[in-house]
């Protein structure tokens, strides 16, 4: 089986099936793709505040690839097999005043994280995140011919922030078009399930995956297969706050509100440095929906990450 890498020189900021693949590979082959930071290098480190604080056009989320794996069609899948991450040592996080789960309560707020080779990013002085790499972008093109934007997930998989798709795990993904023009971006360095405030502990990385076809294997939309334990942040038990309301997401947003007023009040943060912590180390958690007319959500936040939990 043969190996190949795949520099983000050409980058597509669109998911489109028109879009000409870049390399074509054997099922089985291995692909280290090269993939920029979700701002295409605009929080770089080495970037100036003036910089930093101009303008930029967001053209959507680069994306490296696509990649044709020969002998792919329409009705089956690929196992994409996670087998590394390699970051650049750098990442950021910001508190939206647009998007996020709480739009327009939060001032805005940049976080630029030096990321630690033992496997940690400090907040700030007693406050330390383990990293746990993934590719919040693994998608192939889909169906549907046209430029697509890159924000929302779909079945063709995409930006999903799924968390747990880390080095070990397997991500199995539907094909749409001959080849399916799988592509890879939006790399994080750790990121809370939720990823409340936007973003996450976004990072360039290096992502190496084993693709493999599953001939006449047909699924619906994207699945995955996960190792233990779910975090590295699991050592010292968590606290946790609760959202309950008759939708979902307003409890959603109610269980995050709680917990910013507890962080903000148990360890002295502003309430934008809280909405960042909740959104590279809060888990959500749906924790009932047979009890109508209210159902329960919970945020988790894990005492890890402190020194004095």
């Amino acid at each position: 089986m043969a190996h190949y890498k795949l520099d983000d020189a050409i980058v597509h900021y669109q998911w489109d099936n028109a879009i000409a693949p870049r390399l074509t590979i054997d099922s089985g082959d291995t692909v280290t793709f090269t993939c920029r930071d979700a701002s295409d290098g605009h929080y770089h480190p080495d970037r100036t505040p003036d910089e930093i604080n101009r303008p930029r056009q967001a053209k959507g989320h680069p994306l490296t690839g696509p990649v044709y794996v020969r002998g792919a069609e329409p009705g089956d899948s690929l196992a994409l097999e996670i087998l590394r991450y390699d970051h650049k040592g750098w990442g950021w996080t910001v508190s939206a005043t647009k998007g996020g789960l709480l739009p327009g309560e939060f001032d805005f707020l940049l976080k630029q994280w030096k990321l630690d080779p033992g496997g940690f990013a400090e907040f700030k002085s007693g406050i330390r995140i383990p990293l746990e790499p993934f590719a919040g972008i693994l998608g192939v093109a889909p169906a549907e011919p046209g430029a697509h934007a890159t924000a929302p997930p779909r079945s063709h998989g995409g930006n999903m922030d799924i968390r747990h798709l880390v080095q070990g795990a397997t991500l199995y993904l539907p094909v749409f078009v001959p080849g399916a023009l799988l592509s890879a971006g939006d790399c994080h360095a750790a990121q809370g399930d939720g990823e409340v405030s936007l973003t996450a502990i976004e990072a360039p990385m290096d992502v190496t995956l084993r693709i493999t076809l599953r001939k006449g294997v047909t699924i619906p939309g994207p699945q995955f297969q996960t190792p233990s334990p779910l975090t590295r942040a699991d050592t010292k038990g968590y606290f946790a706050t609760t959202g309950i309301e008759p939708d979902l997401m307003e409890a959603t947003r109610q269980a995050i509100r709680h917990m910013v007023a507890h962080m903000v009040a148990a360890y002295g943060l502003t309430r934008e440095e809280a909405y960042i912590l909740c959104s590279v180390a809060v888990d959500l958690k749906i924790s009932e929906v047979v009890d109508a007319p209210n159902w329960v959500v919970s945020a988790y936040l894990p005492l890890s990450i402190f020194d004095q939990a």
